[in-house]
């Protein structure tokens, strides 16, 4: 099964975007100032220019965002100054994003110049190649996402990204808020913003509008972190189990063993997927608990029902499943 769903993604960010956002994180300072920054960047992957620098641009992807590391700097620094503006203006020559220097190297002012120029940034940090690559990759990858809005609610239960879903008005709000109130975390409520995050991973989170407000029929909106305090929230989380919430419909027929469960795919990832018929009176948040709990049993090898199975088995395989049989078979002096 997959859950039907209008797929988002970023096609740019701006130089600017990518500066402010990093620049404590990555350590950035700007060499020739706060040029180039409504240049776009299109591509969530990055180049080192050593072979454009070298005079080789048949392959040179242009458009990412330029790294230059130790390599670059001394096999420019090795060139004679006229040789050196003319291996940098050849790559000039392209509409590059911008360029990031690595290990505090810099480069000349002449270069600088000459950047400035064709408008493009250059910026400077003090990470070494290899970490900013790691950071940045993470950034960008981030940025350049695909993400999906999902109508339901998000909850962190003991350490498991539940997401509860199903039609409007069937309780998926006031359940997040007895999870909350049992001393769990509400991620986002109505609005689920998920992001597919490397390969097999959904990453959800709020909107900056909504974050931790919750519509509660009858009662109208609440803050959940003024309410519970700071502990009853998270920013985000990694879904990993879909809670659909039904009516119950008794000429339906629902899953007794939990063998034969379905996933259902997110943005192409599967998810456990538990189909959860309600009606009045059930205690749809306990059973959410134990579906967390029992996800956790799975991911640490105990499967219950799969146990159960080959304990039946076993009493099948050994003819010992009789009618009148008991668990034990002898109660020493138990008169109880």
């Amino acid at each position: 099964m997959e859950l039907k769903c209008k797929e988002i993604t970023k096609q740019s960010i701006t130089v600017g975007f990518l500066y402010e956002t990093n620049k404590e994180r990555l350590s950035l300072t700007l060499l020739n100032g706060q040029v180039g920054f409504t240049r776009e960047i299109t591509d969530k992957n990055f180049h080192r220019p050593g072979l454009a620098l070298a005079g080789y641009v048949e392959l040179f992807t242009f458009n990412r965002v330029q790294i230059f590391g130790n390599t670059e700097i001394k096999y420019l620094n090795h060139l004679p100054l006229e040789e050196r503006i003319k291996s940098f203006k050849r790559l000039l020559e392209f509409e590059i994003p911008c360029i990031i220097v690595t290990n505090n190297n810099t480069l000349n002012p002449e270069l600088l110049e000459l950047a400035s120029q064709k408008n493009i940034a250059v910026m400077q940090t003090s990470f070494e190649t290899t970490k900013l690559v790691y950071f940045l990759s993470d950034f960008l990858d981030d940025q350049f996402s695909v993400q999906t809005v999902v109508h339901g609610s998000f909850v962190d239960v003991y350490g498991i990204g539940v997401l509860l879903i199903g039609r409007s008005g069937i309780g998926k709000s006031e359940i997040a808020l007895d999870l909350v109130e049992r001393g769990h975390r509400l991620v986002a409520d109505d609005v689920v913003m998920i992001t597919r995050k490397g390969e097999g991973i959904l990453i959800g989170s709020g909107t900056d509008i909504v974050k931790h407000f919750m519509e509660i029929r009858g009662l109208g909106l609440i803050d959940v972190r003024a309410m519970f305090g700071i502990r009853a929230i998270r920013f985000q989380k990694r879904v990993e189990v879909v809670i659909e919430l039904t009516d119950w419909n008794p000429n339906e027929e629902y899953t007794r063993t939990g063998l034969d469960n379905e996933g259902i795919k997110i943005l192409g990832v599967e998810l456990l997927h538990v189909k959860l018929p309600i009606f009045p009176g059930k205690n749809v948040t306990v059973i959410c608990e134990v579906i967390a709990l029992n996800y956790l049993l799975k991911h640490y090898g105990y499967d219950a029902a799969k146990e159960f199975a080959k304990r039946l088995e076993s009493i099948i395989d050994q003819k010992k499943q009789q009618i009148g049989d008991r668990a034990i078979d002898y109660f020493e002096h138990d008169f109880e």
